[in-house]
């Protein structure tokens, strides 16, 4: 009599493996320039030397051009700015959707970057650029821009909730491009206006995205039912 099959265990959905596997990898990515920045990595520091000696000069050189990117990074693309409008999202999930554990994950995602931000920079406790004619000035450590992070990962949840909502066409094109461009554009005026090394905006990006991908595969491993 033949043996009875045995049940192989059941396989995770796919976006969750991916979402989880992408938070690993991208977490690992960001260790590297935190490690090197740790170490002073002298290829790293004569890399992240040069260019903010010649950003810096091309912001003191363009008034107008500078200030507009102040105003940028001081307002638009401020942190402050970016999670009022992840608690604005968090209260149409709510007052539309009756979406409790979606917003609570959304707002409790936000918190936990800027718990994460703040404590790398204590941990890694890199100085910023200094300047005898700076353009603008900053506080806490370098590392890792929270300018950078905080618009990666309310960006990245922000977008990852349209898709997953079924956003396509016109709407998804609206969505992508403004987000793609404050995460871009946020990273260079902070290396523009002197307060940031490169890869200090560069380990903001890569912590983002790993929180956002994070956030996602905990999300999809328990979802609420009645969302």
């Amino acid at each position: 009599m033949p043996a009875a099959p045995v049940d192989s265990p059941p396989r995770p959905p796919v976006r969750r493996t991916v979402a989880a596997r992408a938070a690993s990898v991208l977490v690992l990515c960001s260790a590297v320039p935190a490690a090197l920045a740790v170490v002073r990595w002298r290829p790293l520091m004569v890399f992240d030397g040069a260019v903010a000696r010649t950003t810096h000069r091309w912001a003191v050189d363009e008034r107008g051009l500078t200030h507009a990117f102040r105003v940028l990074t001081d307002w638009v693309w401020d942190p402050l700015t970016m999670r009022l409008l992840c608690a604005a999202a968090a209260v149409w999930l709510l007052w539309r959707r009756s979406a409790w554990w979606t917003a609570c994950w959304l707002v409790g995602t936000c918190a936990l970057g800027a718990v994460l931000q703040q404590g790398l920079k204590a941990a890694v406790g890199r100085p910023r650029p200094v300047w005898p004619d700076p353009v603008d000035s900053a506080h806490y450590a370098a590392f890792p821009s929270g300018h950078a992070m905080t618009a990666t990962v309310v960006c990245g949840l922000l977008l990852w909730l349209l898709r997953r909502g079924g956003a396509a066409g016109i709407l998804w094109g609206a969505a992508v491009m403004p987000a793609v461009l404050s995460v871009a554009g946020v990273g260079m005026t902070r290396v523009w206006l002197g307060v940031h090394w490169p890869s200090d905006v560069l380990g903001g990006w890569l912590l983002g995205g790993a929180v956002v991908a994070g956030a996602a595969a905990v999300h999809t491993r328990w979802p609420a039912s009645s969302e």
